[in-house]
């Protein structure tokens, strides 16, 4: 059951961090100037993903692990929900970050500004895939 709660754990630290960039940090970021924007975005999304991708990773696997000592598929669940991050964010969001990253802050073009707020709307996503891995995990580990 330790695997179980560490995951839960996990799952509620990338639902929150998840939730930040789309509550706090994306929407300040819109209040910049389109370069401005992009200087902090570039070096703000390296870190959050490698922060995030081994959030989901561990998590993911600690929930496979508890659904294998419990047999109760909320664990799995949790955990497919969790590690579905990977595939949507390589999948679908990798497009924009690349054209984000490619992109000069001194000279960001003209789509910059759209882009990212396409990016933020995609990022959406992963706090509700986050939050949703959470409550099954927090299903599984209350009694009853």
């Amino acid at each position: 059951m330790i695997a179980g709660l560490i995951a839960l754990a996990i799952a509620a630290v990338f639902a929150g961090a998840a939730l930040y960039v789309s509550v706090a940090e994306q929407p300040a970021r819109l209040a910049l100037g389109d370069g401005p924007l992009l200087a902090e975005w570039q070096p703000s999304y390296k870190r959050g993903a490698a922060m995030q991708a081994s959030l989901a990773a561990l998590g993911g696997a600690l929930g496979l692990l508890a659904w294998a000592m419990t047999g109760d598929w909320r664990w799995a669940a949790g955990a497919v929900l969790l590690l579905a991050n990977w595939p949507y964010t390589m999948i679908v969001i990798m497009p924009t970050n690349r054209r984000l990253m490619a992109m000069r802050p001194d000279s960001p073009g003209a789509d910059c500004r759209r882009l990212m707020e396409h990016w933020g709307r995609l990022h959406a996503v992963r706090t509700v895939l986050g939050t949703a891995a959470m409550l099954a995990f927090l299903s599984a580990a209350l009694p009853g």
